[in-house]
């Protein structure tokens, strides 16, 4: 039983067969095609792709002037790329503690690190759960920073009914093959900002402004594109988006009713405001248990699981540079020791499902 399974089928064969067949393989009227789709999606003015969730976010905080000596805030609890993209910008990722029940950033903690320096607040929607976005974007706002959502698993999770992705200046997608909805690799910026849209465009060009049929180039940019190859994936993958996120959800209501009563594993929590798109399936084992142990007796029986992801103060790099300690950030350390992101995908069965159910409960007893 793999970790996660892309929902493929012949319509994506067939626009990428028509890629194929036009000899226009690099960037061109597929990708326009697929960023139309996603910002009529999630109701966003305008749409950029990007070859990577990594360089959406990269392009966005260069677009936004950050730069060295200026600290942004990034939860502790999420992939490394997020802390990554502020130090290739010369900043310093100020790191923030996660509230346990949703694995999303603490609002108080974030407060409390906000300082001068601060150019912006990064936040995770961790594992498509929507963080408390209301009071972070209020807090943004009174400290007159931007807020930069790192959406890459929350493609059609929404907060309150709004989609995420929306709430901060800009918002990044990741179309990874384990998010909701994959081009093989692939990212994208939403944004409502006219003027940001265009800068945004220009920087994942190589810098370059078109003109009369040809470009002239004003900054030093970056090529962040994505091809036309992956855009056909994109658009095949968005007209089933609606049935993959339906899916998603009642494979998640299955497993959950079929682990309520498994000792040591507490499923993932549906917070209060809504519209979780189980982009994984992330549980959190007692303390008493060793997850690790865990992931290794179930891979003996063929079933794939891994940790949820890393707190980023316990990992070398961050640990030495920054002078944390592990366990510094509690919440954030207990996430990271003690999660397990279990098989998920929409394609799972009823016997997929008391299959993974019954050999979890065999090594949590």
């Amino acid at each position: 039983m793999r970790l996660g399974l892309p929902w493929i089928d012949e319509r994506e064969l067939e626009e990428v067969a028509s890629v194929l067949r036009s000899g226009f393989l690099t960037q061109g009227r597929k990708v326009e095609e697929f960023e139309r789709l996603v910002s009529e999606f999630v109701g966003s003015r305008h749409a950029v792709a990007t070859s990577s969730a990594t360089t959406a976010m990269h392009l966005s905080l260069v677009a936004l002037g950050v730069g060295p000596g200026d600290e942004v805030i990034v939860p502790d609890f999420t992939f490394p790329a997020t802390a990554n993209v502020v130090i290739q910008q010369g900043a310093v990722p100020v790191l923030v503690d996660i509230e346990l029940d949703t694995f999303t950033l603490d609002v108080e903690d974030c407060r409390a690190k906000l300082s001068e320096r601060t150019k912006a607040i990064m936040v995770v929607d961790a594992f498509g759960c929507a963080a408390n976005l209301g009071p972070i974007v209020e807090l943004a706002s009174e400290r007159g920073v931007p807020v930069v959502e790192d959406a890459a698993c929350a493609i059609g999770a929404t907060y309150h009914g709004r989609f995420c992705g929306t709430f901060g200046r800009v918002g990044c997608f990741s179309f990874h093959p384990r998010k909701v909805i994959t081009t093989g690799e692939g990212g994208m910026i939403v944004t409502d900002d006219d003027a940001l849209a265009q800068q945004l465009r220009v920087l994942a060009r190589h810098g370059a402004s078109p003109i009369s049929g040809w470009e002239r180039f004003e900054v030093a940019g970056f090529n962040y594109r994505l091809s036309d190859v992956h855009g056909a994936l994109g658009v095949a993958q968005m007209e089933k988006l609606p049935t993959i996120l339906s899916r998603r959800r009642e494979v998640a209501q299955g497993l959950r009713e079929r682990l309520k009563d498994v000792p040591g594993v507490r499923p993932p929590l549906e917070p209060a405001w809504g519209g979780h798109s189980y982009q994984s399936f992330v549980v959190l084992l007692d303390p008493g248990l060793d997850r690790d142990s865990v992931i290794a007796k179930l891979a003996a029986a063929e079933i794939e699981t891994t940790l949820g992801t890393y707190a980023l103060h316990a990992q070398p790099y961050f640990r030495d540079r920054f002078h944390y300690s592990p366990g510094q950030l509690s919440q954030s350390h207990a996430a990271f020791k003690h999660s397990l992101a279990l098989p998920f995908y929409p394609q799972m069965s009823e016997q997929d499902l008391d299959c993974l159910a019954d050999h979890l409960s065999r090594w949590t007893r």
